[in-house]
């Protein structure tokens, strides 16, 4: 897990807010792959709350039911073979093939009415 402390360096300041822009987020959450105490003290030393579920923990926190979403709308995605087997070399061309799906998702969605 060499990329947790690269990846919060990367963070844009958030602009647009009235006053000195926000350098860093004031807390991460992460699953238990990132559950390492060096990891936490270096996020505590730059001001940073670390939410990480600790490993050999019992679960249910909760935050299960906000990645179920993410994963079943992952899965929608990849019934189309295309997306699930990457066959364009171009990036925007994988893209438009991505939006196309999720108009399609949303499209049956509304379509069927249970959406609603």
């Amino acid at each position: 897990m060499t990329q947790l402390l690269p990846l919060i360096d990367a963070v844009p300041p958030v602009r647009g807010v009235p006053g000195a822009p926000l350098t860093k987020p004031p807390e991460v959450v992460a699953d238990r792959g990132y559950d390492s105490d060096p990891h936490r003290r270096a996020l505590g030393a730059r001001g940073i709350r670390p939410t990480i579920a600790r490993r050999r923990t019992a679960h249910g926190s909760g935050w299960g039911t906000f990645r179920w979403v993410v994963e079943r709308t992952v899965s929608w995605l990849h019934q189309a073979r295309r997306l699930r087997v990457r066959y364009e070399r171009r990036s925007d061309l994988h893209e438009a093939f991505v939006k196309l799906r999720c108009g399609t998702i949303c499209w049956s969605l509304l379509h069927s009415g249970s959406f609603f």
